[in-house]
């Protein structure tokens, strides 16, 4: 005869196993991307106004987790009407060409706490590049919110070419943070398929 104390540990158990949240619908209104590149030195802020894509992410079972992402390059912001125009031309992000940038995971990992990394492809005027992006997740009521900050180097995707390579003028690397905001969806592990 199965003791009530035991018993009652496996309902609970059961009960924890049945109801998995998983973070999964994004939500590009509370969503941004944003950069800072330096030009002569000097600090420059600009950002990404439509950003989209799909995340699978359970915070107890990170490994399990994917990212697709999705940014229209025509949605930049590059800190002045004059900056923007010059960026979405053919030396720099060639728009017209290549008008959307894509990030896809190929692995996710816990780096302890609220921190983890995660590791995919990275894809700009058709070019393609490894990207570890470390990143914070917390919960807000029924969203997961994911921050990080990771630094690219825009010559190996092509951005800027031409006398625009010369990396004096505006620097090599360009600092990318993210903020990315999804709803949570309960899903019933126990159910059959």
């Amino acid at each position: 005869m199965i003791s009530p104390r035991i018993a009652g540990v496996a309902v609970l158990l059961l009960a924890g196993a049945a109801q998995a949240v998983e973070f999964n619908q994004v939500q590009p209104e509370k969503t941004k991307l944003v950069f800072t590149s330096k030009q002569m030195g000097v600090p420059v802020d600009g950002g990404f106004g439509r950003l989209t894509g799909q995340i699978r992410f359970d915070p107890a079972e990170p490994s399990a987790a994917s990212a697709r992402l999705e940014i229209d390059l025509s949605s930049i912001d590059a800190g002045s009407a004059e900056a923007t125009e010059e960026v979405v031309g053919k030396q720099w992000l060639n728009v017209k060409a290549f008008p959307t940038a894509g990030f896809q995971s190929t692995s996710v990992k816990a780096l302890g706490g609220d921190r983890f990394e995660a590791v995919g492809q990275l894809t700009i005027k058709g070019q393609t590049r490894e990207l570890t992006a470390p990143f914070t997740f917390k919960q807000e009521g029924a969203a997961g919110v994911f921050d990080g900050v990771f630094v690219l180097k825009r010559l190996d995707f092509g951005i800027g070419e031409g006398t625009w390579s010369d990396v004096s003028t505006v620097a090599n690397e360009i600092q990318i943070k993210f903020h990315v905001v999804a709803a949570s969806q309960h899903e019933n592990v126990l159910q059959p398929h």
